[in-house]
């Protein structure tokens, strides 16, 4: 059997870079667990900056999310903590290196191709002050995480789960996350406008700055994918916004206060006493059982996660390319040992599957080693330059970045999966479960009903063992509908309150 290097051809030999590119997925074969080398078993192509460039945006504005969920809930939760943006930077910054390094530069560029880069959780951030507030610890709700996923991970639990879940399921869910992400992104560019003040702007009069970003970013955005040039969107559009901002006089809401430098890498500055780094001490056995349904949750959201990543490779690869499709058990296993390892040096992370990395790569048409290797040489530089974080975060680039880059991607290919209407009535029972509830009781409910023939294509059904039909699908509803109402998730909407 030859090797990729004996298969390789030159770009100058092909009609067009499409059809390059559709070769170079056909005859990859990366090495799992085995060291893969750039010119031997993957090459390195401009396309690749795209995914990277647009990983390192996303996870700046999510990582920054999250730390400042954590320092927000935290010194509401406990008396003795005082944690604010310097925190949060800081801690950021901490997930910026080492994890980085370690995860996606090793682990998918070198180590193991098949898995997607372990990157961040959005659908908990929401959750983080609650968690906090529920008296968890987030050291003790990492090593809980990782136990969990590691376990689904040896018996094959993702990959079976992801093979349970129909295409109405998959798409319903694809339908309802893009849609619901872009509403936030959009009112959050719209908040940014109307807020915008200084002394000789009055607040409320740039409100029209955000209408023509967004005006903009539609045009822009729809004239990329009529010239099939959509894994530009992220840069370009990113890029566009930031400028229209800038000559639009908001400049002075740009400002840059982080420094240059490394931030402190050592776990017992950080989890070693009371007074310092998190200000909590290491987990006592009060925080385990407290962080016990979040990790519960935030593991039964990997799969669902996993699964809308992974059909952005089927969606846009050619055929005979699955030896370069993410496997989800082996990024499950990455998961779990960054979700223990970032968290232990000094991070507070939520982790799960890379999706402003891994949704522009299938639309680029890339593999994950070469972009991989280039965000993480990128996060790691973000990280100590310091500045670029500060611009990074800034609504319009961040906000337009999510936009084009995951959300409304995440729509188009949910559309395009429910286009039987066996499909699209699961899709449709997915999405009003997810509006009634939320989208892991959604994902839950919906695969069950439609494993069992209730709902969705009932010649799918038959063909299920009993174990499939029933006993995972009811065990994941359980296990769901437990952590839920243990947690607390329903008591805003419907006053339900948690059992913890």
């Amino acid at each position: 059997m030859k090797t990729y290097k004996e298969l390789h051809k030159p770009a100058s030999e092909f009609e067009s870079r499409s059809e390059y590119l559709d070769h170079e997925l056909q005859i990859m074969k990366p090495k799992r667990y085995r060291l893969n080398l750039p010119g031997r078993d993957f090459r390195f192509e401009f396309e690749d900056l795209v995914p990277a460039l647009a990983g390192t945006l996303g996870i700046i504005a999510m990582y920054s999310s999250v730390m400042m969920a954590w320092a927000n809930g935290l010194t509401e939760a406990w008396d003795h903590v005082t944690l604010g943006k310097e925190f949060a930077i800081e801690v950021s910054r901490v997930e910026m290196i080492i994890p980085t390094f370690l995860f996606v530069i090793l682990a998918s560029g070198f180590i193991n191709p098949r898995a997607n880069l372990a990157g961040n959780h959005g659908p908990m951030i929401p959750l983080i002050a609650s968690i906090a507030l529920a008296g968890a610890h987030p050291l003790a709700l990492a090593i809980l995480i990782g136990v969990l996923g590691l376990l689904l991970s040896i018996f094959k639990g993702g990959s079976r789960l992801v093979n349970l879940t129909s295409k109405g399921v998959a798409g319903g869910l694809l339908i309802f996350l893009g849609f619901t992400g872009s509403l936030s992104q959009i009112k959050t560019i719209q908040s940014w406008g109307m807020g915008l003040e200084s002394s000789t702007v009055q607040a409320g009069s740039m409100g029209f700055l955000g209408l023509i970003i967004l005006a903009v970013t539609v045009i822009l955005y729809s004239y990329l994918a009529r010239i099939d040039k959509r894994w530009l969107a992220i840069p370009a559009c990113a890029i566009v916004a930031l400028l229209i901002a800038l000559i639009g006089g908001a400049s002075f809401d740009l400002q840059f206060t982080t420094q240059m430098g490394l931030p402190n890498l050592n776990p017992v500055h950080w989890w070693g006493s009371t007074e310092e780094g998190w200000m909590l001490g290491l987990p006592n056995m009060q925080h385990f059982i407290a962080s016990l349904p979040f990790a519960i949750l935030a593991v039964a959201m990997w799969s669902p996660d996993f699964l809308g990543h992974r059909i952005f490779q089927e969606m846009n690869y050619p055929k005979k390319t699955e030896k370069v499709l993410m496997d989800v058990d082996d990024t499950m296993t990455m998961c779990s040992f960054r979700q223990m390892v970032g968290t232990a040096v000094g991070g507070g992370n939520i982790t799960s599957s890379w999706g402003t990395y891994m949704i522009p790569a299938a639309i680029a048409k890339r593999p994950i080693p070469g972009g991989a290797i280039l965000l993480g040489l990128m996060v790691m530089a973000v990280a100590i330059l310091g500045t670029p974080m500060d611009i990074a975060v800034w609504p319009p680039v961040r906000c337009i970045a999510l936009l084009v880059g995951v959300f409304l991607p995440m729509i188009e290919a949910g559309v395009q999966m429910v286009k039987r209407s066996t499909c699209a009535q699961a899709a449709g029972i997915c999405v009003f479960t997810a509006m009634v509830t939320n989208p892991v009781l959604a994902w839950a409910l919906a695969m069950f009903l439609d494993n069992n023939g209730l709902i969705g294509d009932k010649d799918r059904a038959k063909s299920l063992s009993l174990i499939d039909k029933l006993v995972i699908p009811l065990s994941i509803l359980i296990i769901c509908v437990s952590a839920i109402l243990t947690v607390g998730m329903l008591k805003g909407d419907y006053g339900i309150h948690p059992f913890i």
